[in-house]
């Protein structure tokens, strides 16, 4: 057993936690990030970099070396239901430097954050450090313990941050528990070769089902959207009928479903929406997913956790360093973020789920939302969803 002492232990190194520990370390504050896998190099994770996500870079003042890093730019949202377009969104009114949502793999967004948190000496991010347990001194957490690729670690803390994803260990061994939404759709990855100057619709619904495409640069990341629990029924059918599914909703791409040679090349994710009715104990604090796990839909749980991450820096860092904060400082964190989670929450899982199949046989584009008739009626609605999508509900700026 080895141990460490900080003043704030992070754990889990995905956007949330990284933009906090780089912000905290900012301000002075020791930091231990402590990341289970090896490096960030995993597929099939959120890749979208919202105008708001942009706008704080630029605050650092690391716009455009960040903006050299490969990525794709989508000024508006268009959704294709069954050959009707229609956008959704646009944010091209944006206040913002850089109106549009930027694709770029999340491991070199985390690298990029990691690199820059490693110039001060008082942050460290350990991987391979699995967090199991949570340490307590009279109900209040002081600390976590976890399994290395050394042996067994305790890091003490003023403050243990929970930003380990939907399936958080830090809130499950806390007692943190969620309210549970009503999740619409699970979601089926996979990718297939693009060809140079290849255009596909971003979200295209169909007899069959629908698909989100991704322009990835020499690839297309595709999301197969089924109703929630699907998936079995999906595989029972058989990878012939997917690979036909496919072909069906984006015909473009119909020479190419054979690259989808066996079920491993499709990766499941399913979706869980909820929300901690509490997101804190005496030492302790969850943000991100392991706060509010979101739906896919408008990639917007990336945008979410990293307001988090900024809106904790802001009310905590002043506080870390004299003792640690109260649990009222704790409870400032959870006010100034909730609201944004329970709107964006109700509009994923109310007001959209029209979008996407009630069944594997549905033809989703017979069922548009109302929100998509009233599209067509008002355009001007687009930059409202856009300002929505883009910077957020109560937008989150860097503190000096």
């Amino acid at each position: 057993m080895w141990t460490k002492r900080t003043e704030c232990c992070v754990v889990g190194g995905g956007p949330a936690g990284m933009m906090l520990g780089l912000l905290l370390v900012r301000q002075g504050v020791q930091v231990v990030v402590l990341e289970k896998h090896a490096d960030f190099l995993r597929d099939f994770r959120g890749d979208t970099i919202h105008p708001s996500t942009l706008e704080l870079v630029a605050e650092l003042g690391w716009l455009e070396e960040f903006l050299r890093l490969p990525h794709a730019r989508m000024s508006r949202v268009t959704v294709d239901m069954g050959g009707r377009p229609v956008t959704f969104a646009d944010f091209r009114r944006l206040p913002a430097r850089c109106p549009y949502i930027a694709f770029m793999p999340q491991w070199d967004f985390l690298d990029f954050l990691a690199d820059k948190a490693r110039i001060y000496p008082n942050f460290e991010l350990l991987h391979r450090a699995e967090v199991d347990d949570l340490l307590e001194d009279s109900g209040r957490v002081v600390g976590v313990r976890a399994q290395t690729s050394e042996g067994p670690l305790e890091v003490r803390a003023d403050l243990v941050v929970g930003a380990d994803g939907r399936h958080s260990a830090v809130r499950e061994r806390a007692g943190l528990e969620p309210a549970a939404g009503s999740p619409p759709m699970d979601v089926l990855w996979f990718r297939l070769a693009r060809r140079p100057g290849e255009a596909v619709p971003f979200f295209r619904s169909a007899r069959g089902g629908v698909l989100i495409c991704i322009d990835r640069g020499d690839y297309w990341q595709m999301a197969y959207v089924i109703p929630s629990g699907a998936s079995s029924a999906v595989q029972a059918a058989g990878l012939d009928a997917f690979r036909a599914s496919v072909a069906a909703i984006v015909p473009q791409v119909a020479d190419r479903v054979t690259e989808i040679s066996d079920w491993d090349d499709i990766r499941l994710l399913s979706v869980r929406v909820d929300r901690l009715r509490r997101w804190y104990r005496p030492g302790l604090l969850c943000i991100g997913d392991a706060a509010h796990a979101m739906s896919p839909a408008g990639g917007v749980g990336i945008n979410l956790a990293i307001q988090d991450a900024v809106a904790a820096a802001n009310i905590l860092g002043p506080r870390l360093g004299t003792g640690g904060p109260s649990v009222a400082d704790l409870r400032r964190v959870q006010r100034r973020r909730e609201l944004p989670t329970r709107l964006i929450q109700a509009v994923q899982v109310r007001a959209l789920r029209g979008l996407y199949p009630k069944s594997l046989h549905d033809d989703p584009s017979e069922h548009q939302p109302l929100a998509f008739r009233l599209f067509r009626l008002l355009p001007p609605l687009r930059y409202l969803t856009g300002y929505v999508i883009g910077m957020g509900i109560r937008p989150e700026h860097m503190r000096p």
